[in-house]
């Protein structure tokens, strides 16, 4: 049995525009706060090799913020995440951020103390898809399974295999009831053996949740 490689740039033969995020964060060791699991992959025609520098807007580090991705999310062109970094204080009258400027204005109120809203970080569970163009800003948890429609603009949390679309997004339907979606969880299928994903892919894509679970045991 033939194996695909999760540490492959590009798994696709002749295809520049598809790239693995593990393989492509490994290779930029500047990028620390940042993690992607096995075979997630980002899409681009034009600046796939880019992804960190040109999808991770903000991620200037002094939030301490990270970016977490899992496994099998498919990432279209554009998806970018907003990092931590770029939030404006707004506890008083001006948003503006005097203290980047230097000299009297980071005097007056060092970056260190500047006011900036402590976001946490930014989440991605396994398993999910992204349609051109969305927008994920900083501090939500998007859960496993879930689908985020092309141009949607997530600013809240998003359950576990709900499809949510538009600015902002809101839940559009559940691809699975909690119930069977807490059964899906709980196999974790992505975290298998690459053998056993392979036996049980007609099931991934046909279904049901029972006959992953008696792969399962």
């Amino acid at each position: 049995m033939t194996l695909p490689d999760p540490d492959l740039l590009h798994p696709i033969p002749a295809t520049p525009r598809v790239v693995q995020l593990r393989p492509l964060i490994a290779a930029q060791s500047e990028v620390t706060n940042v993690t992607a699991g096995r075979f997630t992959y980002y899409d681009d025609p034009e600046h796939a090799s880019e992804f960190l520098a040109r999808n991770l807007p903000y991620n200037f580090g002094f939030s301490g913020a990270r970016l977490s991705i899992g496994s099998f999310c498919a990432i279209a062109t554009g998806t970018r995440f907003v990092m931590p970094d770029a939030m404006h204080a707004m506890q008083g009258v001006s948003t503006f951020p005097f203290a980047i400027l230097g000299g009297a204005f980071a005097e007056a109120l060092d970056l260190g103390a500047y006011p900036f809203p402590r976001m946490g970080d930014t989440v991605v569970g396994h398993d999910v898809w992204f349609g051109m163009d969305a927008l994920v800003m900083p501090g939500v948890r998007i859960g496993h399974g879930a689908v985020i429609a092309a141009h949607a603009v997530v600013t809240q949390d998003v359950p576990d295999y709900a499809i949510v679309a538009g600015n902002p997004a809101r839940l559009v339907r559940r691809r699975y009831e909690e119930a069977e979606a807490a059964r899906l969880v709980a196999l974790a299928w992505w975290d298998w053996p690459l053998e056993r994903i392979a036996r049980a892919i007609s099931h991934l894509v046909r279904g049901p949740v029972s006959a992953l679970e008696d792969m399962a045991r």
